[in-house]
């Protein structure tokens, strides 16, 4: 009995084997299960064998401090909470430290912001090798905010420094994890904002944007919007109440919408002037014929009004193939562009990479054989390209024209001269930056250093 372990109904410990080196866990022997707080719980394989990605936030009250963690699957299961209500749970294995004791347990992973702790520590766990005293606390000690700093934010930012939320869905992709690299290197507080944890309150004198669990989020300098095409509607609405309550916006609503739109963004191109390739739309299978004879015969390719990386972009090479395709995604129900095809581009495309009103970085894109979209996406290459004057002039304009200060402007080569193929409000940057020198993520916060107002500035310092 002596060699047992005294603990109180909450102690710090550490979960080594993830890399948090302190949370506060309840001590519940009535709960058979331990549970640690995760988000954006990720499942993936690696080496044959399953895993589970994942984001904790380990202190309590802070949805800001964030340890991003990885771990092979141990198994899924059924739990029941305190609550009566019953999920399906990830379960890893860890080691965990409490005081000078070590040992490794079984913890399933739930969203705990509701709960009053980041970690509940169940009678498994507990293995014999404690006894808990309920009318105690922390009797093993307490942390002070000068050590769980220590842990967790040893760096200090400058003084100076902005505070930067980057607004997307998936905190692992490459063009997120470089945003918020450059965004640290650079002295700013920078913070992943996951879309769907996002909720608005709308009110003419208190406006507030809320996140997990009841946290605002109305303190952000400046935001950069990063939506996947599916996540458009509410990530828009997400951007423009952002915008309604101060925060900088490096894209607004209004410029992503109407970018993610390819008919309506092909309109207010051509208005400007800008050339593209001749492009079809209409609503009836009737048409079908003279829509095809339009943009002249084929081939010719489809797109998806709404589609990003080359995905809903289909080439038909016959007319039969044309008039199946088209028909087919009418029956649907489904808008589509029909698009001439630009044979002596030979799967080639221009990216011009726009921040701020200049063409910082041009690569060209070069698709796999047998494939006729350049994406990097869908295997293309890529290198360095030096661009003309006049498709610097079609970058700079297109984006001006749409109202985006961050763009991926594509442009094709053809016998008719340079023609624009469409705007990306959200480019990523891990095909350019894998072939440029430049810091392309760096000049992305550069830009918004450079149009913050100094007003701004001076109120957050």
């Amino acid at each position: 009995m002596n060699n047992k372990l005294i603990v109180g109904s909450e102690e710090w410990c550490s979960l080594n084997s993830i890399n948090i080196p302190a949370v506060k866990a309840r001590v519940d022997s009535g709960a058979r299960t331990s549970a640690l707080h995760a988000v954006n719980i990720t499942p993936f394989s690696k080496s044959g064998e399953a895993w589970v990605r994942f984001e904790v936030h380990p202190l309590q009250h802070n949805g800001k401090t964030t340890v991003f963690c990885e771990a092979p699957i141990v198994d899924k299961r059924r739990v029941k909470s305190s609550s009566g209500a019953s999920e399906t749970r990830y379960v890893i294995k860890s080691a965990l430290t409490v005081g000078d004791h070590s040992w490794e347990i079984e913890i399933t992973l739930t969203n705990r912001d509701s709960m009053g702790y980041r970690m509940l520590l169940g009678r498994q766990a507990m293995q014999g090798k404690m006894l808990v005293d309920p009318s105690s606390s922390c009797m093993l000690g307490e942390l002070s905010n000068e050590q769980i700093k220590a842990f967790y934010h040893p760096n200090e930012k400058k003084a100076n420094g902005l505070k930067i939320a980057l607004l997307a869905s998936n905190p692992n992709l490459y063009s997120n994890r470089r945003i918020i690299e450059a965004g640290e290197e650079r002295g700013h507080d920078i913070e992943f904002i996951n879309i769907k944890d996002c909720y608005i309150k709308l009110d003419s004198k208190t406006p507030e944007m809320h996140y997990r669990g009841g946290r605002t989020l109305n303190d952000f300098d400046a935001v950069i919007p990063r939506i996947r095409p599916s996540a458009t509607f509410y990530g828009c609405a997400l951007t423009r109440h952002f915008e309604g309550i101060g925060a900088y916006v490096l894209n607004s609503a209004s410029a992503i919408t109407q970018s993610r739109d390819k008919l309506h963004s092909l309109q207010q191109l051509i208005k400007s002037g800008l050339p593209i390739p001749t492009t079809g739309f209409a609503n009836s299978p009737l048409d079908t014929e003279d829509l095809i004879k339009m943009v002249g015969g084929a081939p010719l390719i489809v797109k998806l009004l709404e589609g990003t990386q080359g995905k809903g972009v289909v080439l038909a090479e016959t007319k039969k193939a044309a008039e199946s395709l088209i028909n087919a995604f009418k029956s649907l129900k489904t808008d589509i562009l029909v698009q001439e095809f630009i044979k002596e581009s030979n799967g080639e495309d221009i990216r011009c990479f726009v921040i701020n009103g200049k063409v910082v970085e041009s690569i060209m894109r070069t698709a796999m054989p047998g494939e006729f979209r350049a994406n990097i996406h869908m295997g293309g290459t890529a290198k360095t390209v030096k661009i003309t004057p006049e498709e610097r002039n079609i970058a700079l304009l297109a984006t001006k024209t749409l109202g985006l200060k961050v763009a991926g402007v594509d442009i094709i080569r053809s016998s008719k001269g340079p023609l624009l193929l469409e705007v990306n409000s959200s480019p990523g940057l891990e095909g350019i930056e894998s072939v440029s020198t430049k810091n392309i993520a760096g000049l992305m916060i550069e830009a918004i250093e450079k149009n913050i107002t100094k007003t701004k500035r001076v109120i957050k310092k």
